[in-house]
């Protein structure tokens, strides 16, 4: 598959001007086609209801997302039929449900007035003082934290060495709280998601999962990054499934 990918990418990339190096005939009064045009097919999954199936050029592998509000995205490289997209859906569906009722249950709870407030609260009571010992234990040095109410990002960290931090971090599990944490400190060292970004912050994931194994919020995480087959493993687990929850 990995070849027949990289030899897809090649024939796309060829000027649309010469089709015939595409084995396409020519016609100059018909208008280009995209090679491999993105299409979508609703898939009325039995326990999961109304699935989106969505080819793109752009996708490398067969992923499925979760949205409160757009539900469940199962995307696939163009070259894949659509009953691949169905089977992998299904072979996933337990992790599926669970991550449409975790997203709705969000959905129908969002925080507005006090319920804000009490998080305020809470993050600035907990997420200082947590943020310090992560960088005292792995030698960053930050200049400022400051806790925030957004829709755009669970945090952010400046070329300044500012860290911003979203208070509905308050509302996720602490292992997936700490990934933000350790996320944002990894900028400092880091600016970009590039490859020396993801091999530090993997290492401090490893060290910081090692260190907790026993405790019950961190272990339902370790049987996926155990079964993970992704080159960083705590991460791609971990960014998985901060992205089934969203900052209201």
């Amino acid at each position: 598959m990995r070849f027949v990918l990289k030899r897809l990418d090649v024939l796309r990339d060829l000027p649309a001007k010469k089709p015939a190096n595409l084995g396409i005939k020519s016609d100059k009064t018909k208008l280009f086609v995209p090679l491999f045009p993105v299409k979508e097919k609703v898939h009325i999954d039995a326990v999961l209801g109304s699935v989106l199936l969505r080819k793109s050029p752009r996708s490398r592998r067969i992923s499925i997302r979760v949205h409160p509000v757009r539900g469940i995205i199962v995307s696939m490289p163009s070259v894949v039929p659509f009953i691949v997209g169905v089977a992998f859906l299904e072979s996933r569906r337990e992790w599926a449900l669970a991550a449409l009722q975790r997203a709705s249950a969000q959905d129908s709870a969002l925080p507005e007035g006090e319920t804000v407030e009490s998080l305020r609260t809470l993050a600035k009571a907990e997420l200082p003082g947590r943020l310090k010992a992560f960088a005292d234990r792995y030698g960053f040095r930050y200049n400022r934290l400051t806790i925030k109410h957004n829709t755009s990002n669970w945090g952010s960290c400046s070329s300044k060495g500012n860290i911003n931090l979203n208070l509905n971090l308050m509302r996720v599990p602490v292992p997936l709280q700490d990934y933000i944490l350790l996320h944002e400190l990894t900028h400092l060292r880091q600016a970009n998601h590039g490859p020396a970004f993801h091999a530090e912050l993997e290492r401090l994931l490893a060290d910081h999962f090692s260190r907790n194994r026993e405790d019950p919020d961190f272990q339902p995480f370790l049987p996926m990054i155990a079964a993970s087959r992704a080159q960083y493993p705590y991460t791609r687990t971990l960014e998985r499934a901060i992205k089934t929850y969203r900052p209201v």
